[in-house]
């Protein structure tokens, strides 16, 4: 069983739109070029989040979609759900008529039960994690990167610094100095 692009990229998509709606709704070609997602297949997945009512639209010059609710209250399962993305493990769809036995009767198969507590746990899973919590992480990720990327350029002036000068220490560079 895996999730497929229809999950992943409306999980991605309202990731973005969430990070960036306070300045306004967001438009689907502005999230298809910052996340690569042809923006007709977001047209068909934000059509399908409008009617879940987990996006609003506005339409006209300035216009785009936002949150409908605040991303603390929608959850990774709501997204799922909502673009018609099957999360089922079992071979049967939960219908109990896995096997089918030389006597033609239908019924579970032996690992029913295994797949379909999968289910529940992947279900209630993805029902715990908000799109609030994946921003606040995106977030986190985008900090320590800049942060990365401040000690690298750092650390590059100070391997550049002027031929008389002294080399600076290892701390100073830790500590975003400059030569």
């Amino acid at each position: 069983m895996r999730l497929t692009t229809k999950g992943r990229f409306a999980v991605t998509a309202m990731i973005d739109l969430a990070m960036r709606q306070h300045s306004g709704p967001v438009t689907l070609a502005a999230i298809s070029q910052r996340q690569n997602i042809s923006l007709s297949y977001l047209e068909q997945l934000f059509g399908k989040l409008r009617r879940h009512e987990l996006v609003d639209s506005v339409r006209g010059p300035g216009g785009g979609y936002s949150l409908a609710r605040l991303a603390r209250n929608v959850t990774v399962a709501d997204i799922i759900f909502a673009v018609d993305e099957p999360l089922d493990a079992t071979n049967c769809g939960g219908k109990h008529d896995c096997t089918s036995g030389k006597d033609g009767k239908s019924g579970k198969c032996m690992t029913h039960e295994l797949w379909t507590t999968l289910n529940r746990k992947m279900v209630d899973y993805l029902d715990s994690v908000s799109l609030q919590d994946l921003v606040d992480q995106q977030r986190l990720r985008q900090l320590q990167e800049a942060s990365q990327a401040a000690q690298s350029c750092a650390a590059v002036r100070v391997e550049r610094g002027s031929a008389g000068a002294p080399a600076a220490s290892s701390s100073s560079v830790a500590a975003g100095a400059t030569v």
